[in-house]
């Protein structure tokens, strides 16, 4: 594995809230071990807090939907596409989308990404045993197992298909930050969004949970990216 792409990862994980704050409440227990009793008090409400907040469903859900309402699944498909890329992670969800537009559209392929983790297989390989089970034939999947993020895999798509149209397949949340990267490599794909984490009906105040934390972690990742992906354009 790449150092720089290691590197990357490991970095991505301690400016996420959950470590954030963690690491704000281990600061609040030196503190009191030191008897700075004021400044044991501060770090620590502040690290309870700042738990409380991106474990509620209100804080996840202003964070998401901004990044769940740019796209939405595609309904009308044009003629002249024959290519759906789906894209690494999170299989599961993103599978059915793929297999969906495959049914719609005559003599399509589907592009499955998705790099090895530790010598794992690939999940680009993984992706594509769940879509021949499903009925997909193998000579209509390309597999590339190579990518290990979204630039990666936007520069392969841009090598294979050329100027080819072809429909994107991620999740809601992932979308914004997907297109805008390829983009940046000069692809203008089109959308089809799915896996949407808020539900249209969802709201009102919920108890502090795993999952509340878990989603608005995905969409700080998100955020970040965005970002990035302006300071480096």
């Amino acid at each position: 594995m790449e150092f720089g792409f290691l590197l990357k990862k490991i970095i991505s994980i301690f400016i996420m809230p959950l470590p954030i704050f963690v690491l704000i409440g281990l600061l609040g227990l030196i503190f009191l071990y030191k008897n700075s009793i004021k400044k044991a008090k501060i770090f620590l409400s502040v690290s309870l807090l700042g738990i409380i907040i991106i474990s509620s469903k209100p804080f996840a859900s202003v964070l998401l939907v901004p990044l769940e309402s740019q796209y939405q699944s595609l309904k009308v498909i044009p003629n002249d596409v024959k290519h759906i890329l789906l894209l690494g992670g999170d299989k599961h969800n993103r599978a059915w989308e793929a297999l969906r537009l495959y049914n719609l559209i005559p003599n399509s392929k589907i592009i499955t990404s998705g790099y090895s983790f530790k010598g794992n297989t690939p999940e680009a390989v993984l992706t594509a045993k769940l879509l021949i089970a499903s009925g997909v034939k193998k000579e209509d999947i390309i597999i590339h197992s190579m990518p290990k993020d979204t630039l990666e895999e936007a520069l392969y798509v841009k090598k294979v298909l050329k100027d080819k149209k072809f429909i994107l397949i991620t999740s809601a949340y992932h979308m914004s930050r997907s297109i805008a990267t390829f983009n940046s490599v000069g692809l203008y794909p089109i959308a089809s969004a799915t896996n949407y984490l808020i539900k249209p009906k969802e709201g009102g105040l919920e108890a502090i949970s795993g999952n509340n934390i878990l989603q608005t972690e995905l969409a700080w990742h998100e955020y970040i990216g965005l970002l990035w992906n302006k300071i480096k354009n």
